[in-house]
């Protein structure tokens, strides 16, 4: 069955990456691509693009952080082994061939699925996909690159924890989903990542690594009848699966009250902040006014939140504001980061520009700005051939629905400031909002407390 779908898709993946407003790029459409599944389920997209001669692989995969269980960092040690070496190919000889190639090939565990990309020379395909088929389907998972790894990664969040930026993400995920598997940390926590073992990954990949519900996107200089027939041969013998029992569902409703975590930093200087709470899943209907809106509060240099922050008051060298969408649930947060005297009044200021934009609107100049802004941000490279791979399986993994998607430049030029008023009320939180702060407790406790009940950790404990 073929497709064709507006390149305004291409926009709807990226906060910031919008059409420009002509007729000539409205009219323009992303090259046509078939998409078919095998019997085993995997499901394939298939998308000529003939101008560069190369070929580019995206692919996603039901084996994300969310079914780590008890052992978070097991996806990611995982997608990581799966490049160890193989039934025919040793780690050093997968290298070696790539590198003389000049080929690339990554593996990566999300929060919500492993994926696979990779890109090559058209006339190396022959040499190349072999070692996708090895690398996907006969990892050997060796016993002494994991130890080498597992070594790495415990080095790593200790260093990750001594800037708070790196990890407040974590710690935000963990207090907003609670016991949710949304809340599992993709790279994990040190008691955890000491107790995986070699056989843990093997089960890990036993279970998840499975070709229904997983999809591959290939996209570049080829026919699409002779592609077809050569991933079809390449993955016949990838047995389905039973898949994980474990069904992913939508997180338990925020405590309808406000709530203070205060994570003790004893040498931090500064206070880092995030203030918000539930946001959106990633297919909301409502995704493109939802991006144009966050554009003034605090979705680009010139938003309210950074006027406010930065250019004001100078408490701060910049504030922002986003939505975390995921494919059952999402966050919305306002980060910043201020010197520690100064974080009462970078709460305040904060929590002044959200009343603003929720009592006063978008007035009609602002809301062209933004319209604008939006319609003429969108990047050349995302019409690269790895960007519509990894396109095609994002539409693959989220489900996008395409009258969205085609209808983007027009749901972006057809907000209204009354629209927009719907849209903030919906979907910005500005009642029992969420507080994380990272910094030095002794200092900040008795101004961050009367936000909202208070909780505290210690940033040296384990985990998030």
């Amino acid at each position: 069955m073929k497709k064709i779908l507006s390149i305004t898709m291409l926009v709807a993946l990226i906060v910031t990456a919008p059409i420009k407003k002509s007729n000539a790029q409205a009219a323009f459409k992303v090259p046509a691509y078939e998409k078919t599944t095998l019997k085993n389920g995997l499901t394939i997209y298939l998308m000529e693009q003939h101008e560069v001669p190369t070929i580019s692989v995206s692919m996603v995969i039901p084996a994300g952080a969310i079914y780590d269980g008890d052992k978070n960092g097991l996806a990611s040690f995982t997608a990581d082994g799966l490049q160890y070496g193989t039934k025919n190919f040793s780690k050093s000889q997968i290298e070696e061939q790539l590198d003389f190639l000049g080929a690339s090939l990554n593996t990566y565990s999300s929060k919500e699925f492993a994926g696979l990309s990779a890109k090559f020379a058209k006339t190396d395909q022959d040499r190349v996909f072999p070692i996708i088929k090895e690398v996907l389907l006969y990892p050997v998972f060796d016993a002494k690159e994991f130890e080498k790894e597992k070594t790495r990664a415990l080095q790593n969040l200790i260093r990750a924890k001594e800037s708070p930026r790196n990890v407040i993400n974590d710690y935000w995920d963990k207090f907003i989903y609670g016991d949710h598997p949304y809340a599992n940390p993709v790279g994990g926590k040190s008691s955890t990542l000491k107790n995986i073992t070699i056989d843990d990954l093997k089960s890990f990949y036993q279970k998840n690594y499975i070709p229904n519900g997983s999809a591959i996107a290939i996209v570049g200089d080829f026919n699409t009848k002779t592609m077809k027939d050569k991933i079809s041969n390449l993955f016949k013998d990838w047995k389905k699966g039973e898949g994980n029992s474990l069904k992913i569902t939508t997180p338990e409703p925020l405590p309808n009250k406000a709530r203070v975590l205060l994570v003790d930093k004893e040498d931090a200087r500064e206070t880092t902040l995030l203030i918000g709470g539930k946001g959106i899943k990633r297919n909301n209907p409502d995704y493109v006014a939802i991006q144009v809106i966050n554009t003034v509060l605090g979705g680009r240099f010139t938003s309210w939140l950074n006027d406010e922050l930065r250019v004001n008051s100078g408490l701060t060298y910049g504030a922002r504001s986003g939505f975390a969408p995921l494919k059952n649930a999402g966050t919305f947060s306002v980060s910043t980061f201020t010197a520690t005297k100064t974080t009462q009044p970078t709460i305040d200021k904060t929590l002044g520009v959200l009343k603003k934009i929720h009592e006063k609107g978008i007035d009609d100049e602002t809301l062209a700005s933004a319209k604008n802004y939006i319609n003429g941000q969108f990047p050349p490279d995302y019409e690269t051939s790895g960007q519509l791979a990894g396109l095609l399986t994002q539409m693959f993994w989220y489900g996008f629905d395409e009258s969205y998607v085609n209808n983007f430049q027009a749901n972006v030029n057809s907000l209204t400031s009354a629209k927009a008023k719907e849209i903030i009320a919906k979907y910005f939180p500005d009642e029992n909002l969420q507080f994380l702060f990272i910094g030095k407790a002794a200092d900040i406790k008795n101004i961050v407390e009367k936000y909202g009940t208070l909780s505290e950790k210690d940033i040296k404990a384990d985990g998030f």
